[in-house]
């Protein structure tokens, strides 16, 4: 991968993704994506509800826009996903948000393309259930 050409995505924008987005963002082309629409428009006029960062913070990264688009990760060839893994009651990690994170993105994924995991999981989750569902889920588009 030539980091002349990258575009990053970070899926999920809360306090892990949007602070990772911004500094990306102050460098390279980086699209923010999170399904919450709501949370899209608000940060696209620079303002963030859980007051993370300031609207000043958020103009810094002048490489950066934001979409609840999945179509927009097409451009996209380095993926970081950085959803939040709650528990449950008996204290057993929740990969809900992660195995919908794997399958929006499987589709946009292609040769070359860098997918790392930002979310707290035991040791192999990411193989065990991530690439799992990517490979099930996967468009292959070698390019």
């Amino acid at each position: 991968m030539d980091i002349k050409n990258i575009k990053i995505a970070v899926i999920g924008l809360g306090y892990v993704g949007l602070p990772l987005l911004v500094e990306f963002g102050k460098r390279y082309p980086t699209l923010g994506f999170d399904l919450n629409s709501e949370r899209i428009n608000s940060l696209k006029q620079q303002h963030d509800s859980t007051l993370e960062l300031s609207s000043e913070e958020l103009a810094e990264a002048e490489h950066s826009e934001y979409s609840d688009i999945p179509a927009d990760l097409s451009t996209c060839n380095v993926f970081i996903v950085t959803v939040p893994t709650p528990v449950d009651h008996h204290k057993r990690p929740l990969l809900e948000p992660l195995q919908e994170a794997s399958k929006t993105i499987a589709p946009y994924l292609k040769a070359g393309d860098l997918v790392i995991y930002e979310s707290t999981v035991y040791p192999g989750a990411s193989e065990e259930v991530c690439v799992l569902i990517s490979a099930r889920n996967i468009r292959f588009n070698p390019q």
